[in-house]
């Protein structure tokens, strides 16, 4: 691909962030806060940890621990430390941030408006860029359950090897911080 292909790519992957960024700004939480209540929402009951957030969004986990404290502060997630290990904390999205992170976006409806196999094509191709940024810089990979070579189709139920549990069925949608491509 051309230099000029790639910073046109570049150029309009960065204005839709912008604008999607300017969306969030004109709502009741600013983007690093919408980030991560929609990640949340997205994620499984293995991945809400502070650390896991950050990961995801290649932010500090002092930021992040900012950001979920105040996201905790308006009701829209909940904090539950593990009985095991009191400095093991996990946010799980109320109602309310889970209806807030649903809430459709300009940029979820421009997507929705192209045809199905446009929207295939871009995410393939988009999600094909992410997985080569991450591996030149020794990122996760964040995928979702039923894509991770550790998941195991059991009748209508399913299992997760590495962590050698039983996974609800909205699991195997959900983003997992363990994820392995298959």
């Amino acid at each position: 691909m051309s230099t000029h292909h790639s910073n046109q790519i570049r150029a309009l992957i960065e204005r839709l962030a912008r604008l999607s960024e300017a969306e969030d700004w004109a709502g009741e939480l600013n983007p690093a806060q919408m980030a991560a209540l929609s990640y949340l929402s997205n994620a499984n009951r293995f991945s809400r940890a502070p650390s896991h957030v950050a990961s995801f969004s290649g932010s500090t986990r002092g930021t992040v621990s900012q950001t979920l404290r105040a996201l905790e502060r308006k009701g829209l997630v909940t904090e539950t430390r593990s009985q095991n290990d009191r400095r093991s904390i996990s946010y799980s999205v109320t109602a309310k941030g889970r209806e807030l992170a649903l809430s459709g976006k300009a940029l979820d409806n421009a997507i929705a408006s192209l045809p199905p196999d446009r929207v295939q094509a871009l995410e393939q191709g988009l999600g094909n860029v992410l997985r080569t940024l991450l591996a030149a810089q020794g990122g996760r990979s964040f995928g979702l359950c039923r894509q991770c070579r550790h998941h195991e189709r059991r009748g209508s139920a399913s299992y997760c090897h590495l962590l050698k549990v039983d996974l609800e069925p909205a699991e195997t949608e959900q983003i997992c911080h363990e994820h392995s491509p298959a």
